[in-house]
């Protein structure tokens, strides 16, 4: 006796409704895809494949011809195994080794951190250490006999005392007080035009600092004692006029060799060439004597109408402040940006 699966009903709507769609797709020849079928998939698809394992009571047969399905099954049949080497991919770039491109950009970018933070601990450093220095010699002033004194009485007695130090070494030695002074100043000048600039607090650049101040405490202080007893053997007047002379001869002759001597000196000491130096020191030679005629012009009323001669390079040094930081700007500026643009077009070049 026959078994009720060997017979198929010819009726099909006898059929269950999921074996009646499948015998209908069976009867419709395969329809032509839009797009050729993908390597993987045509290797799926001539693959063998085995029977269905799932059983039902009217079954279509012991067999069935898998190539003759739909084409919605036949791209479901071509996705799993590209999936499948997808994960496998996956899988080996997790638990395989790790290409050397990467590791090279992740160790630069730890070691560009160990970097700053190294960077960051050393100026830190520095100037805490300056200025621990710095305080201690203006406080510790009268430590011979200040025992007993109260905080309000060192606060109050080390301002005067120790303008009463420095008269008395512009007295025993007037050039190395005022070298030291300018050499303060323009390094802590340098250090205001890089934090100008947008460099944080304690990420400056401690060889440009160390430029600026070397170029003030070699050059400006001594230079500057000099030009100012120059200044007042060349004006030997007392009339009204005598002032804005010495003005006018100070913002053209010798801010303009200054600003010169500045410039070159820091471009020797970054080791640039002669022909760079004197090249950006025509382009900001204008500029740089333009923009002290807003500000020293109003000083130097100040500093030859009413400072002695002795103190004008304290007076002046405290305003080279604002100054040394447009000068820096101005110099370490074109020199920074020449250097970049330089490197930019060596990495673009093949």
């Amino acid at each position: 006796m026959a078994t009720l699966g060997s017979f198929a009903p010819r009726n099909l709507s006898l059929l269950p409704k999921p074996d009646r769609d499948r015998r209908r797709r069976r009867r419709l020849p395969r329809p032509s895809l839009p797009h050729p079928v993908p390597a993987a998939a045509a290797a799926a698809a001539a693959k063998p494949r085995p029977p269905s394992t799932r059983s039902s009571f009217f079954s279509a047969g012991p067999t069935r011809n898998w190539a003759a399905g739909s084409v919605a099954e036949d791209r479901k049949a071509a996705d799993v195994p590209a999936a499948r080497e997808d994960d496998a991919t996956a899988e080996a770039d997790s638990s395989g080794p790790v290409e050397p491109g990467a590791v090279g950009f992740e160790a630069k970018g730890e070691s560009g951190d160990l970097q700053r933070l190294v960077g960051r601990g050393i100026n830190a450093t520095l100037v805490l250490g300056f200025g621990t220095l710095a305080v201690t010699k203006l406080l510790t002033v009268d430590h011979d006999y200040w025992q007993g004194w109260t905080l309000y009485e060192v606060l109050r007695y080390a301002p005067e005392h120790n303008w009463i130090a420095y008269e008395q070494a512009l007295k025993t030695n007037p050039v190395l007080a005022k070298m030291a002074i300018s050499g303060v100043v323009y390094s802590l000048g340098d250090w205001i035009a890089q934090c100008y600039e947008g460099k944080p607090l304690f990420e400056f650049d401690p060889l440009r600092m160390f430029r600026s101040g070397l170029v003030g405490f070699t050059l400006h202080g001594s230079l500057s004692h000099y030009y100012y007893q120059f200044c007042e053997a060349l004006f030997p007047f007392e009339d009204w006029w005598v002032v804005p002379a010495k003005v006018v001869f100070d913002q053209t002759v010798w801010a303009a060799v200054w600003n010169s001597i500045y410039y070159v000196m820091l471009g020797l000491l970054r080791l640039e060439s002669p022909a760079n130096i004197l090249n950006e020191l025509k382009a900001t030679f204008w500029p740089m004597l333009t923009a002290g005629w807003k500000l020293w012009p109003f000083a130097h009323l100040v500093t030859y109408g009413v400072i002695p001669i002795e103190q004008r390079l304290l007076w002046v040094d405290c305003v080279e402040l604002i100054w040394v930081t447009i000068l820096s700007n101005y110099s370490n500026g074109k020199s920074e940006a020449r250097i970049s643009e330089t490197s930019e077009s060596n990495s673009g070049s093949p």
